[in-house]
């Protein structure tokens, strides 16, 4: 047994779901890939209503696509056993989670947005530094849960962050 899963033993259900489903590598990407779809599709005016959508089908596309690839990937044989097709799809579907949750707070707010109980440009930026929120809890957690020191844990939180808000950066300079 790896290090990783006899630590992962001791912790509770609660611990082992947040773990395995939102921080993975699938839930940062997920977030960079709804921060970079709301500059693209966020700039120039349009309403919250039409990046809700724009976001939301481009997650769906993605997370699929993760899905079929992971699949793929993982049916056949894997350490001298044959792994097959529906044991391939759940491998799949638990490792892309993240991707398809990580959407869950932008699209919140854009849809906020989209209902008029904020105004369109409130919403979109109000997203966008919700994925950099996002960004740095998803950072700090990965560094604590390896036992990094505080400092540690702090730089590892506004590194991720960073990436954040290099989109926001990027639709300041694009919009």
């Amino acid at each position: 047994m790896s290090e990783q899963q006899s630590s992962a033993k001791g912790l509770s259900p609660a611990h082992r779901i947040v773990r395995a489903t939102f921080v993975t590598e699938e839930s940062v990407y997920g977030v960079l890939l709804v921060s970079g779809m709301i500059v693209a599709s966020g700039g120039h005016g349009e309403s919250s209503w039409r990046v809700f959508w724009s976001v939301a089908i481009t997650v769906v596309v993605f997370w699929a696509a993760h899905v079929y690839a992971g699949t793929v990937a993982h049916h056949g044989l894997d350490h001298e056993r044959v792994v097959g097709l529906k044991e391939s799809f759940g491998i799949a579907m638990l490792r892309s989670r993240g991707l398809l949750l990580s959407s869950a707070i932008p699209l919140f707010i854009l849809l906020l947005g989209a209902t008029r109980a904020i105004p369109d440009p409130v919403a979109i930026w109000t997203a966008l530094w919700a994925g950099v929120v996002v960004l740095a809890v998803l950072g700090f957690i990965a560094f604590h849960r390896r036992g990094a020191p505080w400092p540690v844990q702090v730089l590892g939180s506004l590194i991720t962050a960073m990436f954040g808000i290099a989109l926001i950066v990027l639709k300041a300079v694009i919009h």
